[in-house]
This record gives structure tokens, C-alpha cells and sequence, in this order.
């Protein structure tokens, strides 16, 4: 076979490590964030924190009356000035750095998580250099009264065992004739009976929390009821209703209920109250979840009515090339120790940048997502308009998955809380002149009918699309009911209270 050069012209999308890196720190959350450029500086002895830290003069903000501009780009003067003046040092090796990082992709597999940043470092951590602490379990918590209650050893025996089958909760889940069957396998036991287990649970019952090791709802209020103060006003006749009427408690059968309690309608509401400030789920009072922390990622605020955009000056240090090693390699040798300078002196340059193109990139989104979004700033919830992904991209130009990653897991301050991102977004609903609501403000109506109706009365599904309809807003009863429960609202006969 006869060997020939063939030349071909085509398209290649290349995924360069700068690019990657510029769309790693794009999807980051504001903690992680904070994560890879501490790993940063203390990897690359080129990056340094800027102590300049200045905000801009108000000159320099941009504002539009009812509408939003950003008001500062922070890092950007200062980065660019020291990628210039680092450029003349060796133009042999310094590659170009492009103005502007393309983060845009349509890329949907490209990064799917920021787990990236919060992996382990290596397989050589000890287990002792971890900073988590052990969390407490219920457990745990039980188990440690045990210890300072005085018991023989067959009731430790029999109460460890009771422990271990109580669910978060604070529930017992086992029987204890299946528990008592159970420890008759040890010998050195003997015979068991279930009085005994009784006793050791009774017991256990009067650990904090006040309730736990209940075995249904009914036992677990009166746990409650009974250590309370016997001063308590309707313990009585709560401990009654409690142990033989929660059905019709639970069903809203209060005519029923008062017939059978002899309570007048007055009496039996203060019943209700005291049953309602107790906690039917004692276990959940020790937590045993890993908190989660908010750090906004931009404030936005309104000045002499105008809204302005920020980014948050507590997310992340601004970061600058250190002088003094970069004044090294002006050297231009080509030992070991210049090259090592070198090589980390374009990191750093390209660190930089990345960091400097996702701030230009959430500026920008957020900017465009308070504009369309001014109704909510304004006038709360209600105002909410319809909005998805493909609104903002096609507004700031960038695809669909750019804006999903810039939106998620970044949040916002502004005067009526924080919200993520993502919150903004929402599907339309019809309205009877032809326009559009978003399903945001149609919730937001829904509880605000349900807040004020009455509660001997409580508003249906029907009743609520039927006020929606008046106000010009189209929803079908299995919309409202979609709705209501994605807010935790219960049905209208859960709602039912006594006058």
C-alpha cells in the first residue's frame, strides 16, 4: 500500500484544562468555593490575598431607576493589570490568556456536581485529621441517662435492649413479649417476665426527651401529660382524650367529642390547646443531621429607588499575583526552580481569570433575573412572573445549562430574605384576559386565602379555585390540591378548628 499525506478541514471542540477549570468554579456553591481557593493559595506559592480591598465609589455604579444594574465588577481592573504586567516576563513560554473565558457550553455531562471539591484528598488522611465531629444519636443520648441511672444488671440488660429498638422517632418499633422471648436465650438470665420489661420501660419513658419509647401516639401524649405540673390547667381531661378519643380528635369530630368528654365548646378547646403544645415526635429533638449554611452569594438592595446588585464581599478573599516571586523569574534560566515559578505563575494567571469569569457570569444572570423579577421585589411573592431558563439565556446570550449551573446552589440577599436562585424561576399559569401568572404567586394567593379563612369553616379546593377564578386567575381544583400540599396545607377537613 503506497503512503500519502491527506489534508482534511473540521471542527474539534477541545476541552482544555483552562476551560475546565473556568467551568469547575462556575458551578461551585459559595462554601466550596471558598474551599478551592484556600486549596489554591496554599498549592500556589504565586497567589496571594489582596489587601486592597476597596468597594467602588458610588460614581462607578451603575443605576437605573426601578430596574437593576450591577454596581461593581470587583476583580477585574486588578487582574488584568497583573496579567499584563507578569506577560513581559518570559514570552517564550507565557501563553495568551483570552480576555473573556467562554463558560458557555451546552454541555449537559460536563459537571454534573460540585463533589469535586469536597472529596477526600487522599487515601493517606488519617482518620484523626478529620475537623467532623461525631454526631449524637438518639441512642447515644438514651444510652448515656442509662449510665447514670441506677439499675440491677438484668434491667440494664432489658433496657439496652429497648433502646436499640427505638426508632429516631423516639417510637418503640419491637413488642416486648418479642423482646422478652429474645433475651430468654441467655442462661445466665433466667426467666424473664413481662411485668418486668414493663417497669424497665415505664422508666425509660422519663428520659429526656419527655415521651420517647412510647409505643403508639396515644401513650406518647400521655407520657407527656403525666409529667407535667399537676397545677397544669385540662391535664385531666386531656390525659382522657389523649388515652380514649384521639380518633375523633384526629378526625375533627368535636360535636362527638364534646358529647363524650362532657366538655362545653370553651372547655374543649383549652383541651385541644394543651394536646396541640405537645411534641408527637419527641426523637426529633435531637438532631442528628449535618447543618446546612447559607452564604449569600449577591446582595441586591434598593437605594433612592433604584435596585442594585452585588456581589457579596464576604464569599470569597480577592486574590492577586505575589510580587515578590513573580520578580524570580525575570531570571528566564532554565533551571528546576525557574520552571516550577513559571509553571505556577500561569496557574495562578489563569486562576485568576476563571474566578474573575464566573463573578462576571453571576453578576450578569442575577442582574437579568431582579429585572424580569421586579414585581416580586416590589410587591412580594404575589408578584412573581413566569419565568424558565431559556428567558435568561436567550437575555445574557449564554445556553440553557450555563444558566442552570450559575443558578444552583447560589443564592441571593435581598430585603425580603434569601432565596436561591432557582426559587425565581417557575411555570405560568393562565389568566382570563389572556395573560400568564406564575405558579409562585398563585401559591403565595392560596395561602393567603387559607390564612384568613374561617377556621370553623375552612375554605375547600373548590372554594379556593372559585375565589381564583374571581380574581381572574384559571385553576383547575387538582391544581390547587397539587399546590396545597407542595406548601404542607392540609385538606379542609384537617383544617377544621373549634371557634
Amino acid at each position: 500500500m503506497k503512503q500519502a499525506l491527506q489534508l482534511k478541514i473540521g471542527q474539534q471542540l477541545t476541552m482544555t484544562p483552562q476551560l475546565q477549570q473556568a467551568i469547575k468554579l462556575l458551578q461551585l456553591s459559595t462554601l466550596d468555593l471558598q474551599q478551592e481557593i484556600q486549596e489554591a493559595l496554599e498549592s500556589n506559592p504565586m497567589l496571594d490575598v489582596s489587601e486592597d480591598d476597596h468597594s467602588p465609589e458610588p460614581d462607578q455604579q451603575e443605576n437605573i431607576p426601578e430596574t437593576t444594574r450591577e454596581t461593581a465588577e470587583t476583580a477585574a481592573a486588578e487582574s488584568a493589570a497583573e496579567s499584563e504586567e507578569g506577560a513581559a516576563l518570559d514570552e517564550s513560554w507565557n501563553e495568551n490568556i483570552p480576555g473573556e473565558l467562554s463558560t458557555d457550553s451546552s454541555w449537559e455531562d460536563t459537571y454534573q456536581s460540585s463533589a469535586t471539591s469536597t472529596q477526600s484528598k487522599g487515601d493517606g488522611e488519617l482518620p484523626g485529621e478529620s475537623n467532623d465531629t461525631a454526631e449524637e444519636t438518639l441512642q447515644d443520648h438514651l444510652l448515656w441517662q442509662l449510665n447514670l441511672t441506677p439499675m440491677s444488671d438484668v434491667d440494664r440488660l432489658i433496657a439496652t435492649a429497648i433502646i436499640d429498638g427505638i426508632e429516631p422517632d423516639g417510637y418503640l418499633s419491637i413488642q416486648l413479649e418479642e423482646l422478652i422471648d429474645h433475651l430468654k436465650q441467655d442462661p445466665q438470665l433466667g426467666e424473664l417476665e413481662l411485668d418486668e420489661a414493663e417497669a424497665v420501660l415505664t422508666r425509660i419513658q422519663q428520659f429526656d426527651p419527655t415521651g420517647v419509647g412510647a409505643r403508639d401516639l396515644s401513650e406518647c401524649l400521655c407520657v407527656q401529660l403525666k409529667q407535667l405540673p399537676a397545677t397544669t390547667p385540662w391535664q385531666k381531661e386531656a390525659l382522657l382524650v389523649a388515652r380514649n378519643h384521639l380518633k375523633l380528635l384526629g378526625a375533627h369530630d368535636y360535636r362527638t367529642l364534646m358529647r363524650k368528654t362532657r366538655l362545653k365548646e370553651h372547655q374543649l378547646q383549652e383541651v385541644i390547646q394543651l394536646i396541640q403544645s405537645l411534641n408527637p415526635r419527641p426523637g426529633a429533638t435531637i438532631t442528628n443531621g449535618n447543618p446546612e449554611y447559607v452564604v449569600p452569594d449577591v446582595v441586591v438592595t434598593k437605594n433612592q429607588g433604584m435596585w442594585q446588585v452585588n456581589l457579596n464581599p464576604e464569599v470569597a478573599p480577592r486574590l492577586r499575583i505575589n510580587s515578590s516571586y513573580a520578580d524570580l523569574v525575570k531570571r528566564a534560566d532554565n533551571s528546576a526552580d525557574n520552571t516550577y515559578l513559571k509553571n505556577h505563575l500561569q496557574e495562578a494567571r489563569w486562576f485568576i481569570k476563571s474566578l474573575q469569569s464566573r463573578n462576571d457570569t453571576l453578576l450578569k444572570v442575577a442582574r437579568e433575573i431582579v429585572a424580569r423579577q421586579l414585581g416580586f421585589f416590589e410587591h412580594g411573592e404575589e408578584g412573581m412572573k413566569p419565568m424558565v431558563l431559556h428567558d435568561i439565556a436567550e437575555a445574557v446570550e449564554m445556553h440553557e445549562s450555563t444558566i442552570s449551573r450559575v443558578t444552583t446552589q447560589k443564592y441571593m440577599h435581598t430585603p425580603r430574605g434569601i432565596f436561591e436562585l432557582k426559587y425565581f424561576f417557575s411555570s405560568q399559569v393562565s389568566t382570563s384576559d389572556g395573560g400568564s401568572a406564575s405558579s409562585t404567586a398563585i401559591r403565595a394567593l392560596i395561602k393567603k386565602l387559607v390564612a384568613a379563612e374561617n377556621p370553623a369553616k375552612p375554605l375547600s379546593d373548590n372554594k379556593i379555585a372559585q375565589f381564583l377564578d374571581e380574581q381572574g386567575f384559571k385553576v383547575a381544583r387538582r391544581t390547587i390540591a397539587k399546590y396545597r400540599e407542595a406548601m404542607n396545607i392540609p385538606p379542609s377537613n384537617e383544617r377544621k378548628r373549634l371557634v
